[in-house]
């Protein structure tokens, strides 16, 4: 609903209309660039009316997103590149940003700037301004700044830069006025930006790029970027050689100009050798302190930084910074698990309880056959309902809290205590968050490898996610631990070491994947870990309700949807082993006793192997199959509905009944272990093909765990039989 405000004619943003992802023809394209950590992605959803989360891990605009509005009579279509630091390396999302900004010509190119952190995010600015200075300069987070006492004087900056300058707070949408004018006079020519030199080279370097740039003109004397072009030569820049070659840059050069064009090159890059690159860096550097230097003004004091640094003093202490980080990851999951508990049992007795009975009531009222109800009520219905009831909950409490951290700025501060683990492993830094997501789901997880450049390191990341106990898990562990660990010790202990138990199975899980981590990257992906920038941003108040609203629809709700696709065929599959016949016994007690001897083997049994081979499509039906199941092998009437009818009972009757079928602790400890080290769900086992678009890999990721489940098992029943029984 439009306000007043919005719709007033003195209101320069009253002719905006955003068309979210609508396409179509369009007059002008926006190139919307910048740092991460900026905003970047609020003022493009301030812009196009798109609702995409904005937060800062796991990133969101690592490929790239589109949108549209209308200002005025004009249509406009903005690309939201990959948020980076520099234009300089070669990394993917760096390679994405420049190569828009250089061959995609946009005809304006919003540079968003993070205004309480001006130094740093100049860097990007000079080198963007270097590819075309048909630039505007957003500078976002103004409240930021202002928070920390810091004055910008706009219009100096913007004489010294030669472009216009406006001042914004996106989330408030303050400044977005100002910044569609601003767009809209460089798109239409009514401002044209003036040419400045953005950076001043050492002489050597200046008389290498100034002949290089002069020789570039007289091939293309439209050439608008020539100086930067002969930059990225002399680095030996695998994309712009490409791109002449291929006659994109220089449409019009003959073969024998290009010859003397590379030899010119090899000469100045011999020339000027290794100093060429730090003469760069040194020359930006240069210029962005001036920059700062007469265009910005901060209380000498500080004082208004030191809140932000106390606070990393502490959590990112060699000692305190881990404990610290154990200690929120656990209330996260605390949380997670005891405020669950209502929700879930409020559904399931919505959806077990009441809807179920009307369900078998109404398919009587319509004479279905008895297979068709037990097929249709019974089987899919029950898996998907179960599924609903446990997985809804856990994942609509996690995902807002990991996402409140990530606003608050907590969450690079993880992948910085993190790195140097992950580094001696031959993984990448950024690892640690998606291995966290993980803890929420690993669908999600395996998609917030996203945030890697590197193909190999995202590989394992993708791999060892699974090794992260997503929420699906926990109900198995926190009902294993209390039935078959709590009850060795005196009651008033019982809670405590179930808990630590489940604890413990969670950091078994975090070494693992470090040890595959390591494994990996010494044979079958071999290679260094590489070098990433990563910026530790200001801690800022979370949005608390955008926040729920965007993590309930881009996370809980896909998630949610996507295992809901595949726990309705597991149900009717569950149903149809039960109910089906071969000789006087059904296909699930055949399927029982063959695997029985290689379940009792390794310190498990014949159900809990059936039960992990048919609820792949949901952890969360694990423990109702088991007991299914299990009430079938030992032909039991007192537990239960019936063949294929997953069901729940308390504690105290989940211990009898599988106590009664010859559970022991050691089948109980090797299942914490098993539901750690098995397959990946179904949903994140079709999540990691798309994510690599490999059969082999997919492969690798679904059946390492079960490998690893296997061993650990067996060792572990070798172990107990030998010193405990």
């Amino acid at each position: 609903m439009n306000t007043a405000c919005d719709t007033c004619e003195l209101n320069p943003s009253s002719d905006l209309k955003k068309l979210g992802e609508l396409s179509g023809k369009y007059d002008y394209t926006i190139a919307l660039a910048g740092n991460p950590n900026t905003g970047k992605s609020t003022v493009f959803n301030a812009l196009t009316g798109l609702k995409q989360h904005t937060g800062n891990w796991p990133g969101k605009t690592v490929t790239r997103a589109e949108g549209s509005f209308v200002y005025g009579n004009d249509k406009y279509k903005i690309v939201d590149l990959p948020g980076t630091y520099s234009l300089l390396s070669t990394s993917e999302d760096e390679e994405v940003a420049r190569d828009f900004v250089l061959f995609g010509e946009p005809d304006v190119t919003v540079i968003v700037v993070d205004a309480s952190r001006m130094q740093r995010n100049l860097s990007l600015v000079l080198q963007l301004l270097e590819i075309s200075n048909k630039a505007v300069l957003c500078l976002n987070l103004m409240d930021e700044a202002k928070r920390h006492k810091i004055e910008i004087d706009i219009r100096n900056l913007s004489r010294e830069l030669g472009i216009p300058v406006v001042a914004t707070s996106a989330r408030t949408k303050h400044g977005i006025p100002e910044l569609l004018a601003a767009i809209k006079q460089v798109a239409d020519g009514s401002y044209i930006p003036a040419k400045q030199d953005s950076f001043q080279l050492s002489k050597e370097s200046k008389d290498a790029v100034t002949v290089l740039s002069s020789q570039l003109l007289s091939i293309n004397p439209s050439l608008p970027n020539a100086n930067w072009i002969a930059m990225r030569l002399i680095e030996n820049d695998s994309s712009i050689i490409s791109a002449i070659n291929q006659r994109i840059l220089l449409p019009m050069i003959t073969d024998e100009k290009l010859s003397h064009l590379y030899e010119t090159v090899e000469e100045y890059r011999k020339k000027l050798g290794d100093n060429y690159r730090d003469d760069i860096v040194e020359a930006i550097y240069a210029k962005a302190i001036r920059l700062v230097k007469n265009s910005v003004f901060t209380d000498s004091s500080k004082k208004s930084f030191q809140f932000d640094r106390t606070i990393d003093r502490i959590v990112t202490h060699k000692i305190w910074g881990f404990p610290i980080m154990f200690m929120l990851l656990g209330l996260v999951l605390w949380v997670t698990i005891i405020g669950a508990n209502y929700p879930s049992a409020l559904l399931s007795d919505l959806l077990l309880d009441k809807i179920y009975p009307l369900l078998k009531i109404g398919a009587n009222y319509l004479h279905f056959p008895s297979w068709l109800s037990g097929f249709l009520i019974d089987g899919v219905y029950m898996a998907t309902a179960w599924v609903v009831a446990v997985m809804l909950p856990p994942m609509a409490i996690f995902f807002p809290l990991f996402t409140l951290l990530e606003d608050f700025g907590y969450l690079p501060r993880v992948a910085f205590n993190l790195d140097r683990i992950f580094k001696k492993t031959g993984a990448h830094g950024k690892q640690a968050l998606t291995m966290s997501m993980g803890f929420g789901c690993n669908a999600a997880g395996v998609v917030a490898t996203r945030i890697i450049n590197s193909p190999r390191e995202k590989l394992i990341a993708i791999i060892t996610n699974n090794f992260s106990l997503c929420n699906g898990r926990w109900p198995t562990q926190i009902l294993i631990a209390t039935i078959f660990l709590g009850v060795l010790v005196p009651a008033k202990w019982s809670g405590t070491v179930s808990m630590l138990a489940v604890i413990f199975i969670a950091i078994l899980g975090i070494a693992f994947t470090f040890f595959t981590s390591w494994l990996l990257s010494k044979t079958l992906l071999k290679g260094e870990s590489s070098f990433f920038t990563l910026e530790l941003p200001p801690y800022r108040p979370p949005r608390f309700f955008q926040t729920i609203y965007t993590s309930l629809l881009d996370r809980t709700l896909i998630v949610l949807w996507r295992a809901i696709i595949f726990a309705a065929p597991a149900g009717a599959v569950i149903w149809l082993i039960c109910n089906l016949t071969i000789g006087e016994q059904s296909i699930a007690l055949w399927m029982i006793n063959g695997l029985n001897p290689l379940g009792v083997f390794i310190g498990l049994n014949g159900v809990i192997l059936l039960a992990y081979i048919v609820a792949i499509p949901a952890n969360e039906i694990v423990i109702p199959t088991i007991l299914m199941l299990t009430v079938m092998t030992i032909g039991s009437t007192t537990f239960g509905a019936g063949a294929g009818v997953m069901f729940e009972g308390s504690d105290n009757e989940i211990a009898t009944l599988l106590h009664t079928a010859g559970w022991t602790t050691l089948t109980g400890i090797n299942l914490m272990l098993f539901s750690l080290l098995h397959n990946p769900c179904s949903t994140t086992i079709y999540t990691i093909y798309k994510e690599t678009g490999s059969k082999k890999w997919t492969i690798i990721a679904t059946l390492l765990p079960i490998v690893y489940g296997i061993v650990v098992c067996f060792l572990v029943a070798r172990i107990w039989n030998m010193f405990i029984t």
